[in-house]
This record gives structure tokens, C-alpha cells and sequence, in this order.
């Protein structure tokens, strides 16, 4: 988690200065990106951790750098700029959330599918046993009748 606020420190570090250095905040764009991704990955793992209290305050730095942003993207950028990141991020959200689920469903087709295989082969297997056996008994009745 440090490293993920670590990250999320650099990245908007970059974003106060390209700011403060006369530049537009969407030139930082990547950046802001990472700013984001590393806020949600902190969230994920606070999430996990239940009641740490190194979770808790990466979380309240993350949102004192989130309420500094806000007020950059209002007063240095154009108007509604907040408004339409924060529905990016949603939309980026929705696409996240839709990526993990799509890629649990293939885990469990996959598993599903070497399951079939697997009872496939047993099954086979099962049968050309029976199939054996019951050669091996015919065999054995019909070459032990023909001897007596």
C-alpha cells in the first residue's frame, strides 16, 4: 500500500508543478492517470485490510491530494472539467469492474471445461473397462465351454 501512495505522491507532485510552471493540467494527463489508478488500488487494499490504520491515512492523504486537484481542474482548467473527469473515472470504473468479472467468468469456463474433459476421459475410460471385462468373461466362457 505504501508503494501505491508513494506513486500517487509522485504522480500528482508532477501535476502541482506542471501546473504551477504555467502549463495546462491535461498536459499532465498520464500523470492524472496514475494519480487515479493508484487512489484505486489503495482503496482496494483498504477495502481488503479491514481497520488498518496505515490504510486509514493513505486514504485521508490520498483525499487532501484529491481535494487539491479539484480545486486545480476548477480553477486552472476549463469549465466543467471536474465534472467530466469525474465521470471518466466512473465510466473508467464500470470498464474495470466489467474486466474482472469477464476474466472470472473465463477462469470458471476454463475450470468448467477441464472438468468435462476430465470426466470425459473417465467415463471412457470407465466404459472400455467394462467393455474389457465383459470380452475377457465371454472369452474365457466360450474357450472353457469348448474344452469340456
Amino acid at each position: 500500500m505504501l508503494l501505491e501512495l508513494a506513486a500517487a505522491n509522485a504522480a500528482f507532485a508532477v501535476i502541482k508543478e506542471t501546473v504551477a510552471n504555467g502549463g495546462d493540467i491535461m498536459a499532465a494527463g498520464q500523470h492524472l492517470f496514475s494519480f487515479f489508478d493508484n487512489k484505486a488500488a489503495i482503496a482496494k487494499k483498504a477495502g481488503q485490510s479491514g481497520s488498518d490504520s496505515e490504510a486509514f491515512f493513505a486514504l485521508e492523504a490520498i483525499k487532501r491530494n484529491e481535494q487539491e486537484l479539484q480545486e486545480l481542474m476548477i480553477y486552472c482548467g476549463r469549465a466543467g472539467l471536474w465534472d467530466d473527469w469525474l465521470q471518466f473515472q466512473a465510466d473508467a470504473k464500470r470498464k474495470r469492474d466489467a474486466a474482472v468479472k469477464a476474466e472470472a467468468l473465463a477462469r470458471y469456463k476454463r475450470k468448467q471445461m477441464i472438468w468435462a474433459w476430465i470426466n470425459g476421459i473417465l467415463i471412457t475410460v470407465s466404459v472400455l473397462s467394462g467393455v474389457i471385462v465383459i470380452a475377457v468373461l465371454v472369452w474365457a466362457i466360450y474357450t472353457r465351454g469348448g474344452n469340456g
